[in-house]
């Protein structure tokens, strides 16, 4: 009985104190992969926020390649009265802040940014405008 109670007790103990290491508001709790694996993907935007107000329709032609390496592809399609342009930049990312945050750094420098992550899985990363009020949810593509 007593070996149940301080088992419970150590497994209660371990559970909080990984629960209070999480690096990122929305997750993960823990990951299996480096946070540079979960990053370098294929992504595109799945939901995009500006005040809270959902402006994915403005943002759902996007598409973002991160490699292991810290190159970084930005590619964005317009339709404009019936034909179809596409807009591509190439650059770099890395982690700031103790890889709290993601900054950009593109050839086109209207494209550079530094974004806070809110969740980096590898299947979906979170990121705000650091300072701004634009929520980008990515998926892979």
């Amino acid at each position: 009985m007593k070996k149940g109670k301080i088992l419970l007790s150590f497994s209660a103990i371990v559970l909080l104190s990984v629960a209070g290491c999480q690096k990122y508001p929305d997750g993960p709790l823990v990951s299996a992969r480096t946070k540079t694996e979960r990053v370098a993907n294929n992504w595109k935007v799945g939901q995009a926020f500006e005040n809270g107000k959902d402006v994915t329709a403005d943002y759902n032609r996007y598409e973002l390649s991160l490699t292991k390496s810290g190159g970084a592809d930005l590619s964005v399609k317009f339709v404009v009265i019936g034909a179809t342009f596409e807009y591509t930049t190439n650059g770099t990312w890395s982690f700031v802040n103790s890889k709290e945050k993601l900054s950009f750094d593109y050839n086109n420098n209207d494209a550079d940014g530094v974004y806070q992550i809110l969740k980096l899985e590898e299947d979906e990363m979170w990121l705000k405008g650091d300072g701004g009020s634009l929520e980008l949810h990515y998926v892979t593509r």
